[in-house]
């Protein structure tokens, strides 16, 4: 039902306020309504915050946004995390009424005398719904009521005091309300920081400290003991998570070979997501990799270095997992008696067994949350989840509820490259992060929209985690850009968005595909162990290590590269190039990136002063936090970028308006 002073198309609202919006402690999220009424008389709006504790929190104006006069915005940040509401409040405003009134009739000698009095009137109101402790209120408000009753004064003073700003900050201050409507409760979720904001680096265990015997040509694996020593370059660079694929036995029926062939070798160690085998299935680790409490060492290890563990939650079996036979009801069995295997035409993957949750879903679903919190039991805080989008969303929205009752600080991150209704779908019901379309995003309009679409338009119902590359994914303007591209990307996604990840081998320009046309890596890491020498790239100058270092380290010392919806595209005059800025309070960081990696591109930056809170004159002393260079910057910046040197700025502002 309408109320008296209708408030529609209230924002953040997910389905139909059935799910929370996305929100994180500290973070600030914009709520927006249309708010209006009949006549000419002026309203007033507030947003309410209820937190966890249930107190309601300090409320905050809503104010016109841009040139739509009954579009009302305010932006709130939730101090606790936890189930928050907020509510919206309507109100006819007699005071502004007659601010407005007022500065129209008394300089034209209408109704003079009428004005003041209900001028007075409306002050005496104000004055008896002023506490006790609100003195200096008060007195501010006496004078008014003063000027509106002294006939000796001019009618121009009488006026100037009632319009005076000490006066008019009062009455903002404590407004008269009349006809109050009240909109909501509307749910929204603060999770923790890291679900905003996190630096993620992806690598196999396997790979980590493997070693080739080149007498045999035999490859030894690597164990947890061997990965651990790994961390601490992984800390040095920055990063906040590291990413484990699957740790599980590999099933031996089917078993894939180098480069996704059908016929593997005696030697060959397949999929890690081709889980399950005569070792155990989910809840057991790789004889190779070691043994359970060599994980524990490993997740402790982490944890020393400020490193948080994301584990592979993949929900499929090998043909030889446990649960083949001890519930073949959870699988699908075509025509012909034999199990369906996964596919994704045209590519066929026989060594996974997909979950039919229609058979059995209570049972299924009990196993898996028995699987989840097997992990978390062990330290696991963070779940990266494979394909999503083929099991149910009623099922993520169980489970991810049943999580977050007894544990809120574990999160899960959605890998599901699928259309848009159920990417938005997954993080709808819960997923705290989603992985996106930003990796075949490369041309700087449709960088931009995107940019726009998931810090403005989709932010209250997924958190975008943009990965520069992943076992599965080499773009081929990675594949064909050369050094420059790989820079190209890792600013883009460290800058532009508040989480990011890179996959092992990005560091060391790794960009050879299996053949011309496909995204697959050649010796692609996901069908065998790949031995890196780190240490030699690094020592020869052929690492992106401290590139990457510095990024993080800049995203660290500002706020503004910590948060989503506060991204601000610019103009420029060339296509190849790209800027945006991100601000938060005092922090402002301005990025420019040649998007062309084989060419120098110059061109003119158009800043939009208001938009990063600054007036259209002002000047800005900027330093690049990539190159130590300082310039002077206003509204309109030449810049010429060469990939060979360095395709980007990443600008903070050190002094200036």
């Amino acid at each position: 039902m309408v109320g008296r002073i209708p408030v529609m198309n209230v924002m953040p609202v997910v389905d139909l306020g059935r799910q929370p919006a996305k929100a994180t402690v500290g973070e600030p999220f914009p709520v927006t309504a249309t708010v209006f009424r009949e006549g000419h008389d002026k309203l007033g709006a507030e947003v309410v915050l209820t937190g966890p504790d249930g107190v309601r929190r300090p409320p905050v104006r809503l104010h016109r946004e841009g040139d739509q006069p009954d579009h009302y915005l305010a932006w709130v940040t939730p101090d606790a995390e936890g189930a928050w509401t907020f509510e919206i409040q309507a109100w006819s405003d007699p005071i502004a009424t007659w601010q407005h009134d007022a500065g129209i009739k008394i300089p034209a000698g209408v109704d003079v005398d009428l004005m003041f009095l209900e001028g007075r009137l409306l002050l005496e109101r104000v004055l008896a719904d002023l506490g006790k402790g609100e003195k200096k209120a008060a007195a501010v408000v006496r004078s008014g009521v003063e000027a509106a009753t002294d006939t000796t004064r001019p009618v121009e003073a009488r006026l100037a005091a009632l319009q005076a700003p000490e006066l008019a900050a009062v009455l903002l201050e404590h407004p008269l309300r009349d006809l109050v409507t009240v909109e909501g409760p509307f749910p929204a979720y603060a999770d923790r920081s890291r679900a905003l904001f996190g630096s993620w680096y992806e690598f196999f265990p396997r790979s980590e400290g493997a070693t080739l015997n080149e007498k045999t040509g035999k490859v030894t694996s690597g164990t947890f003991r061997t990965a651990a020593k790994r961390l601490d370059a992984v800390a040095a660079m920055g990063f906040d998570v590291i990413y484990l694929p699957p740790i599980h036995p590999i099933g031996e029926v089917n078993r894939k070979g180098p480069n996704n062939t059908l016929e593997p070798g005696p030697d060959d160690t397949g999929s890690p997501w081709a889980i399950g085998s005569k070792d155990g299935g989910h809840d057991a680790i790789h004889p190779d990799l070691g043994t359970m409490e060599d994980f524990d060492a490993f997740v402790a290890r982490a944890n020393s270095l400020g490193l948080e563990v994301a584990l592979d939650y993949a929900l499929q079996a090998a043909p030889d997992h446990p649960w083949v036979d001890s519930h073949p009801e959870w699988f699908t069995t075509r025509a012909d008696g034999t199990i369906a295997h996964a596919e994704n035409p045209p590519k066929k993957y026989q060594d996974i067994y997909p979950l039919n949750f229609d058979n059995d879903p209570s049972g299924i679903s009990a196993e898996m949350l028995r699987i989840v919190r097997f992990w978390m039991d062990r330290g696991v805080r963070i779940f990266r989840v494979d394909n999503p989008h083929t099991k149910p969303v009623a099922f993520w929205e169980w489970l991810l509820r049943e999580v977050r009752t007894t544990d809120p600080d574990v999160i899960f991150l959605s890998e599901a490259f699928t259309r848009p209704a159920m990417m938005r779908g997954l993080g709808a019901v819960g997923f705290h992060q989603s992985y996106t379309y930003f990796t075949w995003r490369t041309a700087r309009g449709e960088i931009e929209d995107y940019l726009r679409e998931l810090s403005r338009e989709t932010d209250h119902l997924m958190r975008p985690n943009f990965f520069v590359n992943t076992p599965d994914i080499l773009h081929a303007f990675l594949q064909y850009g050369g050094p420059a591209a790989f820079k190209i990307r890792a600013v883009l996604a460290a800058t532009s968005s508040p989480s990011w990840g890179v996959y092992a081998g990005y560091e060391l320009f790794e960009h050879v595909a299996v053949r011309p046309g496909s995204e697959e890596y050649l010796d692609s890491e996901k069908y065998q162990i790949r031995i890196r020498d780190w240490e030699t790239a690094e020592a020869e100058g052929r690492s992106l290590a401290p590139y990457l270092t510095r990024l993080n380290e800049v995203r660290r010392a500002h706020p503004a590269l910590q948060l989503l919806r506060n991204l601000v595209v610019h103009r420029t005059d060339d296509d190849h190039v790209i800027a945006y800025s991100k601000h938060h309070g005092d922090d402002l960081v301005v990025v420019v990136v040649n998007l062309d990696p084989h060419a120098t591109r110059e061109t003119t930056v158009h800043l939009d002063m208001p938009a990063i809170g600054r007036d259209w004159h002002d000047t800005m002393l900027v330093h690049d936090e990539l190159t130590g260079e300082t310039w002077s910057w206003g509204e309109h910046n030449y810049v010429r970028l060469d990939p060979g040197h360095e395709p980007a700025h990443v600008l903070t502002v050190r002094s200036g308006r």
